[in-house]
């Protein structure tokens, strides 16, 4: 492939990414179904007060906004800047300031070792090439400084979510590699290597009980949520194939409903990891 036929490639695979997660409402889906992550990701990350922090592939802030919160100076970047106007509804509504950029996380526009924090609550483990952008976390931040992220497991519901949708979903790009892989151990040690020191990581689950029972959960991703929205858009023209996913779905949900029968509950694992650059 030549360079020029691969910029247009990776300009086009950048345009379908963003158009991806601007779909649906994930601001929704962040403040109705994780909002505790955010949090739980700035104290992983021991944010202090005057801590510069970027958050790659931050959404709406679902990070960014509680390290702003804990009085660090904040730049919050994503590949979709359509999420930001919800991000800074709630950053107003909370009295802080953060700074909103438009930005890819496998070619950030920042400077190396500008940042004391960087991190990612289940945003950069989306970027296709997950090399680079690892490459781009560990560049952004001063020596010493912290690198932290939430991501989902292989194993837990979203990654079992996405293995629901796969045979139904767009062929993923050449190159790309599955999200949920930044969920296993052995990956993030593969990724980061001798460039990093005190690599911790932790698996811990986050209860989903937004809805009441598992067809009502089916339809908030079909009408919430990016990689749903796109997986039922590909098979439009195919209304069988629409009925096998949601089929398949609801079969998915419903095996891994761990509800009492008065209210449903999902239990979908995480990986928090953090480290500091060598």
């Amino acid at each position: 492939m030549t360079s020029i036929v691969k910029s247009e490639f990776d300009r086009e695979l950048k345009a379908k990414h963003r158009a991806l997660w601007a779909s649906g409402d994930y601001p929704a889906v962040a403040a109705e179904l994780i909002p505790a992550l955010g949090p739980e990701l700035v104290r992983a990350a021991g944010i202090r007060p005057g801590d510069r922090v970027l958050d790659i592939a931050a959404g709406s802030g679902n990070a960014a906004i509680p390290a702003a919160e804990a009085g660090a100076i904040v730049t919050a970047s994503d590949l979709t800047p359509e999420l930001f106007d919800a991000g800074r509804r709630i950053a107003a509504q909370r009295g802080v300031e953060l700074e909103w950029v438009e930005a890819d996380a496998e070619a950030l526009p920042f400077a190396d070792n500008g940042f004391d924090v960087a991190m990612s609550c289940v945003g950069v483990m989306f970027a296709p090439h997950h090399q680079a952008a690892a490459d781009e976390l560990i560049r952004v931040v001063r020596p010493g400084g912290t690198i932290a992220l939430i991501n989902w497991t292989p194993e837990g519901f979203i990654g079992n979510l996405f293995k629901t949708m796969k045979p139904y979903a767009p062929p993923p790009p050449p190159g790309a590699s599955p999200a949920p892989l930044w969920g296993s151990e052995d990956h993030v040690r593969e990724l980061f290597s001798d460039r990093v020191t005190d690599l911790t990581m932790q698996r811990r689950t986050v209860v989903l009980d937004h809805c009441e029972e598992p067809t009502e959960f089916r339809e908030y991703w079909k009408r919430n949520y990016g990689p749903t929205i796109a997986a039922y858009k590909f098979n439009a023209d195919a209304p069988t194939q629409v009925e096998a996913l949601d089929n398949a779905f609801l079969e998915f949900l419903t095996s891994t409903n761990r509800g009492d029968g008065g209210r449903a509950r999902w239990e979908a694992e995480y990986l928090v990891v953090t480290a500091k650059k060598a």
